[in-house]
C-alpha cells in the first residue's frame, strides 16, 4: 500500500519538456494553421460584443471619459498575461495551453485543477454568448422568438431558464458541425466574421471622430445637475435619479448630492481614481479570450514563431479598437446620458446618424459570432490534451482519420454547451467564468517565473562543461544565507530552482492575503489593515529579491517575457486581486464543481494518467558522467 509521501509525490508528478515536445511532434491533429488564422482567433475570441456594449457602462457608471485610461491599465495587465503565455507558446507548442504548461512545472494536481476550471470556463463562455447571439437577432425581429416563446414555452422552475433557447442551441450545433469538418474551415469561418467586426469597428471610430465635442471632457457639476433639472422640468419624471423628486428649477441640496453620488463630479475623472481603477478591473474581462492562440500548439505550420506574434498582435489590435471606441463615445455624448445596454446606437441618434443602428447591428453580430467560435474552438483541445493524459476518459481523446479532428470531443463539449443553454439561466454561473480564467493566467505567470530559474542540459555555450552533479556539489559549499542573498554560481542548480520555486509559493500565497486585506480593506481597523497591508508588501519584496539574486537560464529560446521576475510576479498580484474581488456564492458554486472534478480525478484519472503509467514501467536513472561536454544528471522518466 503506498505511503502519504508516496502519494503526494504521485499527486505532484511533472511531465517532462522532452515528452511534451515529442507528443506535439507526433500529433495526429492537422498542422495548418498560419499566423494571420491564429491572430483572427485570437482577436475574434477576444473582440466579442463587449466593445459594443462594456465601453457605455463602465463610462456611465465607474470612469466618465477616463475609461480610455481604465482600457489602458486593463491592456497593461492583459499584456503581462499575454506574454507569459507567448514564452510558454514558444517553448511548449502543444495542445492545452495553460493545463499543459502547469502540467510540467507544477504537476498533476494542479494541471488538473487548470484543466478542469478551463472547461467550465468555456462551457459557460460558449452558452452566455450563444444566449446574447439568440437575444441580438431576436430584437433585430422585434423580440418575435422570445413573445413566442414565453407564451408556449415558458418554464417556471427556479434556477432554470425563462425559456428553452432553441435558437441558440441550433446555432451551438451549427458551429460544433463546422468545428468537426476541420481546424482550417473554423479558422476561415473566424475570419471572415472577425474582419466584418473590425470594418464596422473602424467605421464608429472614423464617424465618431467626425462628430467629436472636446467639452465633453470637461463637464461641470453644475452641467449634470442642470441636464437632469431640465429633464425633470421636460418629462415631469424622475426616474433617472435616485431621490430626485422635484421637477422644480432650484432643487435642494440633498438632491445635488443625490445626483452627484449617481453620476458624479464631472471631469475627466468624474468618479475619481478609484472609479478609473475600478472600472479597469471590469475592462480587464475585455481582454479575456486570446488564450484561445496557445489551445492551438499541435495545429500550427510554426508554432514557435507563429504563438508568441500572434497573441501579442491580437491583444494589441484589441486594445485598439476599445480605446479608440471609447475616445470617440465620451466625445461625442456626455457620459452620464449614456444608455448602458446600448450605448453606440445612442451616441449615434443624439448627432443625428440614426441609420448607424444597422451596421452597428451587423457588426454585433458578426462579434458575437467570432467569440462564439472562440468559445467552442478550444474547449474539445483541453478535453483533448486532459484525455490524451488520461486524467480524464481517453476514448476523448481519439482523432478523426478523415478531418483531422478530436470529433468524440467537440460534438461531446458542444452539446454540453447547448444543454446548458437550452435549460440553465446562466446569470449567476457567468462569474464562475473569471475563477478559471483568472487562476489559469496566475498559474501560468508563475510557472514562466520558475522556469526561467530551473537548470538546463546544456550549461554554456562558451564557458567550461560541468555536470549538473557538480555544479550541485560546487553550490552546496556555500551557505544557506550566502544562497539567499549572495548565490555565485552563474547557472541555475537544481538547490538554486528549489529555492526560486519555494519563493514563488510563498509570494502566491502572500499575495493572496494582501489582495484579500485590500478587498476587505473598509471591514477591517484601519491600523490593523495597513500593518497587515505593509507587513505582506515587505514580504513579497523580500521573496522578489532573492528571486533577483538567484541565476537564470541561459536557454536561447524563441521568446521570453521582460522583466523577469518583476512583470510575472506583478502579473500575478493583479490577477489574484481580481479573484478576491468575486463574490462569495461564486466561490461556493466554483467549491462545488471542483469537487466534482477531484471525485472524477481520484476515482480515475490518479490511477488512469500516462505519468503514473511511466511511473509504474520505467525506472528512474541518473548520471553523472560526462558525454561530449553535456550535462547528462537526467530522469528518463
Amino acid at each position: 500500500m503506498p505511503t502519504f509521501k508516496r502519494i503526494v509525490q504521485q499527486l505532484f508528478r511533472r511531465k517532462t519538456f522532452s515528452g511534451a515536445l515529442e507528443e506535439s511532434q507526433q500529433t495526429q491533429l492537422a498542422r495548418c494553421l498560419t499566423t494571420t488564422d491564429l491572430i483572427a482567433l485570437g482577436v475574434g475570441s477576444t473582440l466579442g460584443a463587449g466593445v459594443y456594449v462594456l465601453t457605455g457602462s463602465v463610462a456611465r457608471d465607474k470612469a466618465g471619459p477616463s475609461i480610455v485610461l481604465s482600457f489602458l491599465v486593463a491592456a497593461v495587465a492583459s499584456v503581462m498575461a499575454g506574454l507569459c503565455y507567448a514564452e510558454f507558446g514558444s517553448r511548449v507548442p502543444k495542445a492545452g495551453s495553460a493545463y499543459v504548461y502547469s502540467y510540467i512545472t507544477l504537476g498533476e494536481l494542479w494541471a488538473f485543477v487548470i484543466g478542469w476550471n478551463l472547461i467550465l470556463e468555456y462551457v459557460i463562455g460558449t452558452s452566455s454568448v450563444a444566449r446574447a447571439w439568440s437575444e441580438n437577432v431576436d430584437a433585430l425581429i422585434g423580440g418575435k422568438f422570445r413573445n413566442f416563446s414565453l407564451t408556449y414555452l415558458k418554464m417556471e422552475t427556479q434556477g432554470f431558464a425563462e425559456y428553452p433557447d432553441f435558437f441558440a442551441f441550433a446555432i451551438i450545433l451549427v458551429l460544433t458541425a463546422v468545428l468537426c469538418f476541420g481546424v482550417k474551415e473554423s479558422a476561415l469561418f473566424s475570419k471572415i466574421f472577425t474582419g466584418v467586426n473590425i470594418l464596422i469597428i473602424m467605421f464608429v471610430i472614423v464617424a465618431g471622430s467626425i462628430s467629436a465635442n472636446v467639452s465633453n471632457w470637461y463637464i461641470t457639476e453644475d452641467d449634470i445637475q442642470n441636464y437632469f433639472v431640465a429633464k425633470c422640468n421636460s418629462t415631469n419624471a424622475t426616474n433617472q435619479v435616485t431621490n430626485l423628486t422635484s421637477a422644480a428649477t432650484n432643487i435642494s441640496t440633498d438632491e445635488k448630492c443625490a445626483i452627484t453620488k449617481n453620476f458624479g463630479t464631472g471631469g475627466f475623472f468624474p468618479y475619481g481614481i478609484s472609479g478609473m481603477m475600478s472600472g479597469a478591473a471590469t475592462c480587464f474581462f475585455g481582454f479575456v479570450g486570446f488564450d484561445i492562440i496557445a489551445t492551438t500548439g499541435e495545429e500550427v505550420k510554426n508554432p514557435q514563431r507563429s504563438i508568441p506574434i500572434s497573441i501579442v498582435v491580437s491583444l494589441l489590435i484589441v486594445f485598439v479598437a476599445y480605446f479608440g471606441i471609447s475616445i470617440v463615445l465620451t466625445l461625442m455624448v456626455p457620459y452620464y446620458i449614456m444608455d448602458a445596454g446600448a450605448p453606440l446606437p445612442m451616441a449615434f441618434g443624439e448627432v443625428g446618424w440614426n441609420w448607424a443602428v444597422y451596421p452597428l447591428a451587423v457588426g454585433a453580430t458578426c462579434a458575437l459570432s467570432s467569440s462564439l467560435m472562440g468559445g467552442l474552438f478550444p474547449m474539445p483541445r483541453i478535453v483533448y490534451a486532459m484525455a490524451q493524459d488520461g486524467l480524464i476518459f481517453r476514448f476523448l481523446a481519439r482523432i478523426n482519420q478523415r478531418f483531422k479532428t478530436p470529433l468524440i470531443a467537440t460534438i461531446l463539449s458542444g452539446l454540453l454547451a447547448g444543454v446548458m443553454v437550452l435549460l440553465f439561466d446562466l446569470e449567476d454561473l457567468v462569474d464562475m467564468m473569471s475563477i478559471g480564467t483568472l487562476l489559469a493566467y496566475t498559474l501560468v505567470a508563475m510557472c514562466v517565473l520558475i522556469l526561467r530559474y530551473q537548470p538546463d542540459i546544456t550549461v554554456d555555450k562558451d564557458g567550461p562543461r560541468v555536470s549538473l552533479a557538480d555544479l550541485n556539489d560546487m553550490d552546496s559549499n556555500a551557505s544557506f544565507m550566502k544562497k539567499l542573498v549572495n548565490p555565485k554560481m552563474k547557472f541555475p542548480t537544481t538547490k538554486s530552482g528549489t529555492l526560486v520555486y519555494s519563493c514563488v509559493m510563498i509570494i502566491g500565497v502572500l499575495s493572496f492575503l494582501l489582495c484579500a486585506t485590500l478587498v476587505n480593506f473598509a471591514k477591517l481597523s484601519y491600523s490593523v489593515a495597513i500593518i497587515l497591508c505593509c507587513v505582506l508588501s515587505a514580504l513579497i519584496i523580500l521573496m522578489t529579491i532573492i528571486i533577483i539574486r538567484q541565476p537564470q537560464s541561459n536557454k536561447v529560446l524563441a521568446f521570453t517575457v521582460p522583466f523577469v521576475p518583476i512583470l510575472p510576479i506583478f502579473s500575478t498580484i493583479c490577477n489574484i486581486y481580481l479573484m478576491c474581488e468575486l463574490s462569495t456564492g461564486t466561490w461556493i458554486r466554483f467549491s462545488v464543481w471542483m469537487a466534482i472534478g477531484f471525485l472524477i480525478y481520484g476515482g480515475y484519472g490518479f490511477r488512469n494518467s500516462s505519468e503514473q503509467r511511466r511511473y509504474k514501467k520505467v525506472p528512474v536513472v541518473r548520471s553523472t558522467s560526462f558525454t561530449q561536454g553535456h550535462n547528462l544528471d537526467r530522469e528518463l522518466i
